[in-house]
């Protein structure tokens, strides 16, 4: 990993390379230390895939440490030459200037919270894969599925009984075992959660809006961390990445795609909901007119990522102010 040593003046001290494990950033803070004494470090690393390592081992070593949003840097400092050297120098001037567009860094607790969340959702992903997998394999050999749930009992003893030529069958019974084996974990985790969720300070309002129910309410909430960094409810519907990109220039204003700048877990839990809130009486309305507005081609899907944008807000002002969902103009029925 380069690494560029300034001084308060900006005078270049060190300009070289250490490796970015957890020894050698403890070697190098040390060796930091031995040669200039006790000051004071400022640091700024660019964000990548093992930054909050870095982060964590230099913070223990006593150093102040940023994570630069490597896409405000840029804009910040576009340079026509570009190094992994040069990038450490412009991320030492800017920590000397105290001009670093530092991201949120989610503490130990929260990680834990969110990795959770993720495997929970990573393990039933594999499971709906391998599911998909088996039904391929019925359409390839021309079996039916006259089952309403083929992995239920008697959708079991529909595979037993099927005719496969190996190595088909032999893949469809490691399949159906590690189907079993993730539907062990699945529970187990679940378990875990709502035990969890139960205490969390978000999760029971959270599960007081339609279509968010415990495990989408966890995931939502580890997502989000502290409400309190949003200061408006557009804020958090940015950082969900479920916004349009916006052209501006002169006159002219024309609308892109989604940014997708956020945390993709944070959008799918949303747009899970979406798929359950449309459906309720205080989005059904909006939901069913922007669909019939835009279309059969796109207007379903343009008009679900609408309500969870909805939802977004809607979740901004039930945690900033502690209370359950009830929308603006609703009856008493209708907001509890």
């Amino acid at each position: 990993m380069d690494y560029c040593l300034l001084d308060g003046e900006g005078g270049r001290l060190e300009l070289a390379a250490v490796p970015p494990d957890g020894d050698g950033l403890r070697g190098f803070a040390r060796g930091v230390r031995e040669r200039f004494g006790p000051v004071e470090v400022r640091t700024a690393i660019e964000s990548m895939n093992g930054a909050r390592f870095v982060h964590d081992t230099l913070e223990r070593c006593g150093w102040e440490v940023e994570v630069a949003d490597a896409q405000k840097v840029k804009g910040l400092a576009p340079l026509a030459c570009k190094t992994d050297r040069i990038d450490a120098w412009v991320l030492a001037e800017l920590s000397r200037r105290e001009l670093v567009p530092a991201i949120w860094l989610p503490s130990f607790e929260q990680r834990a919270e969110r990795e959770r969340a993720r495997w929970r959702l990573f393990l039933v992903r594999k499971r709906s894969s391998l599911k998909h997998r088996i039904h391929a394999q019925l359409l390839a050999f021309g079996h039916t599925c006259p089952v309403a749930d083929l992995f239920g009992r008697e959708g079991r003893e529909l595979l037993a009984r099927l005719d496969f030529p190996e190595p088909w069958r032999g893949g469809v019974l490691a399949a159906l075992a590690m189907i079993d084996d993730l539907d062990r974990q699945i529970v187990d985790i679940d378990r875990e959660l709502k035990a969890l969720g139960a205490d969390h300070p978000y999760v029971p309002t959270l599960m007081s809006a339609p279509g968010i129910a415990w495990v989408l309410g966890y995931t939502i909430a580890s997502e989000i961390g502290d409400i309190h960094r949003f200061s408006t409810p557009a804020k958090l519907t940015g950082y969900t990445g479920l916004c349009p990109r916006v052209y501006q220039s002169g006159s002219t204003d024309r609308r892109g795609p989604l940014t997708h700048a956020g945390p993709k877990y944070l959008r799918w839990a949303l747009m899970e909901a979406a798929t359950h809130a449309c459906r309720h009486p205080a989005y059904r309305e909006r939901y069913q007119r922007n669909k019939h507005r835009l279309g059969r081609q796109r207007g379903a899907k343009v008009a679900q990522v609408d309500i969870a944008r909805r939802l977004a807000e809607a979740i901004w002002h039930m945690l900033t102010r502690d209370q359950p969902f009830a929308p603006a103009g609703a009856t008493p029925a209708l907001a509890a």
